[in-house]
């Protein structure tokens, strides 16, 4: 017979464990998965990494399900062109996005012959290879390289297609309180250049700043239990990096 008493403290345990897990979750730092390639070359599918909730401060996107427990955000911090984010996409409030922050309220950002422009001045990015091929959805697509260096110095790497399928576009004059993202995988990302599925971000659905990698897996290869087969889908060379 079970201990009333035993199953008792083994129930506040449980709870007290919950408890801790969803402070921790929605105050400090929280797990993502990556499951496209919108990010490549910098964050790949299978990717796990950890979003740091205190970088901005908080909204009700913070916590689980949304709560509208306040409006607004608390403690908010601006965020910094170039940083990696996680976000809720303004199409419904509730899908988890992950793009780079381009531009800041009041920018002006367009494509012109596939160059990127902010506030009417070129992105400076110089090729550093021709000859890649990433993963674009299903297919393995042959693209450049580049390392891009935004207007206060972030640099990373982006890649575009050879044939440079994103050439031209309108000019996007980003609101008050929202941001312009877009993904690093610039010609195979829907981004806030697609403005019914994502457009400009509210400041309110930013939940946090990307980190660092900490896991990779790759389901394509084998489940987690075929051991066997770890030597490659498991990257032990992404554990741990930091996200530029």
């Amino acid at each position: 017979m079970i201990n009333k008493k035993i199953l008792l403290e083994n129930i506040k345990t449980l709870f007290y464990a919950l408890v801790i897990a969803i402070i921790i979750r929605s105050l400090l730092i929280q797990p993502f998965y990556i499951p496209s390639s919108s990010m490549e070359p910098n964050l790949l599918i299978g990717d796990r990494l950890f979003v740091t909730k205190y970088s901005y401060g908080y909204s009700k996107h913070s916590f689980p399900f949304s709560p509208p427990l306040f409006t607004g955000r608390l403690f908010e911090s601006e965020p910094e062109r170039g940083d990696v984010i996680v976000f809720k996409t303004p199409a419904d409030n509730r899908t988890d996005y992950i793009k780079r922050l381009i531009g800041l309220p009041g920018d002006k950002i367009q494509f012109i012959d596939s160059n990127l422009f902010i506030n009417n001045s070129e992105v400076f990015k110089s090729r550093i290879s021709k000859n890649d091929k990433i993963y674009c959805g299903k297919k393995n697509i042959e693209v450049f390289t580049f390392e891009e260096s935004l207007p206060n110095g972030k640099k990373y790497n982006t890649v575009y297609l050879k044939d440079y399928s994103f050439q031209n576009s309108d000019k996007f004059i980003v609101p008050q309180d929202h941001y312009f993202f877009l993904g690093d995988n610039r010609d195979c990302s829907k981004d806030s250049r697609f403005l019914t599925s994502v457009g400009y971000v509210h400041k309110d659905n930013l939940i946090g700043k990307a980190q660092f990698i900490f896991f990779f897996f790759d389901r394509s290869i084998g489940s987690i239990f075929s051991f066997w087969k770890w030597n490659k889908s498991i990257r032990f060379d992404r554990f741990f990096s930091k996200i530029n």
